[in-house]
């Protein structure tokens, strides 16, 4: 069974959320800028779209890397690599843009709010889980 995380942005906040099951599921093979229904997450009413993630090893996912493979890439100044210097580059381990089994955590904004607040909607979720 697939198990994510996943962090939801919504402006200035970010809530995280725990995915598993048919659920999960569902995600796999989703790539990154995708656009996937809140109920997912428990978002009921909510529009989410992918926007990166990381595997259970700490490597980021790439927009620009097909497929579910690593792969070592020469980067520049841009998401997994903060050089110190000016006009570094440097060989580094990235994942491809799709979620597979392997991916521990995924990133996504909300694009479109639905009726109830995230506040609620989580708050409920959370009570849940306290009572199993």
């Amino acid at each position: 069974m697939a198990e994510f995380k996943v962090v939801v942005s919504d402006g200035a906040r970010s809530y995280n959320v725990k995915v598993e099951g048919h659920h999960a599921n569902s995600l796999i093979g989703k790539k990154i800028g995708d656009e996937v229904d809140g109920i997912f997450v428990s978002l009921p009413g909510y529009k989410l779209q992918i926007t990166g993630g990381s595997d259970a090893d700490g490597f980021v996912m790439r927009r620009d890397v097909p497929g579910i493979s690593r792969r070592k890439i020469l980067i520049t100044k841009s998401v997994g690599f903060n050089p110190k210097d000016k006009g570094v580059r440097k060989r580094k381990t990235v994942c491809g843009n799709t979620i597979t089994l392997n991916i521990s955590q995924i990133n996504m904004k909300v694009i479109k709010k639905g009726a109830k607040p995230i506040e609620e909607l989580l708050k409920a979720v959370e009570k849940t889980e306290e009572k199993k």
